[in-house]
């Protein structure tokens, strides 16, 4: 039995969400040249801990979050611990329950089918970049083709060049001794100049860095994620009810 893969027909698509769509993908892009390096960071150093390249292609693929992929991988050892690899991985992507709350705010009165499959795309860059330019063009509503543009860019580049890295790991070698794994590090730091909005709005941010920093020096595992988290909503909220 044939099988038939759907494929959008960008010309059945009006213009100005062409526009959109291409502009995300445009804005993407610098973004996407940070995420090749560390993309082939992890699929490196997942084949050294067992992995296969087409393993870690569909984990890359249906995951969406490389925090969580690094700590599969760095846990993944003999015998498996499955249970410590879940909770790991949970507490790393912790994150999303705080994105995804604040990414609900622009998700309002949408199918909740459509809601789900956008939030099934956002990582930390599709997220930060669609709620900047929600704030940039002072929009109440998700701007659907932009966020699309950003998510299709990054998150195909992260499961190729992932799979890329995991396939030719044999040839290449330790990508780390190059400072490739800083890669993902500066993105962070491009997207929050771009949501940058004073020192004041920064507080939980800097209380959250803050708490992960010594939990992380202090306590092993992946607790500092949820803690950092944690301490930046409490901080957040007291602001709040002043």
């Amino acid at each position: 039995m044939q099988t038939t893969i759907y494929t959008p027909n960008i010309d059945a698509i009006p213009s100005s969400e062409k526009a959109e769509f291409y502009r995300g993908a445009k804005d993407a892009i610098p973004v996407m040249l940070g995420f090749i390096p560390f993309a082939m960071v992890l699929g490196a150093s997942a084949v050294g801990a067992g992995f296969k390249w087409y393993e870690l292609g569909l984990l890359t693929t249906t995951n969406l979050a490389g925090g969580s992929e690094f700590t599969v991988v760095s846990l993944w050892n003999n015998p498996l611990n499955i249970g410590l690899i879940v909770v790991m991985a949970t507490l790393v992507n912790s994150r999303h329950i705080i994105m995804g709350a604040n990414f609900s705010l622009l998700l309002k009165d949408m199918p909740r089918k459509k809601a789900l499959a956008l939030l099934f795309v956002m990582i930390d860059e599709s997220w930060a970049m669609a709620v900047a330019d929600a704030k940039q063009y002072n929009r109440t509503r998700l701007n659907v083709p932009y966020y699309l543009g950003v998510a299709g860019v990054l998150c195909l580049t992260w499961a190729v060049f992932t799979t890329l890295g995991a396939y030719f790991a044999p040839m290449i070698g330790d990508l780390k001794q190059y400072g490739m794994d800083m890669a993902f590090t500066a993105v962070f730091l491009v997207l929050l100049k771009g949501m940058w909005q004073g020192l004041k709005p920064a507080v939980p941010w800097l209380v959250s860095l803050a708490v992960a920093g010594v939990l992380y020096h202090t306590i092993d595992g992946a607790w500092y994620v949820a803690g950092g988290a944690l301490a930046g909503v409490l901080c957040a909220f007291l602001m709040e009810c002043e």
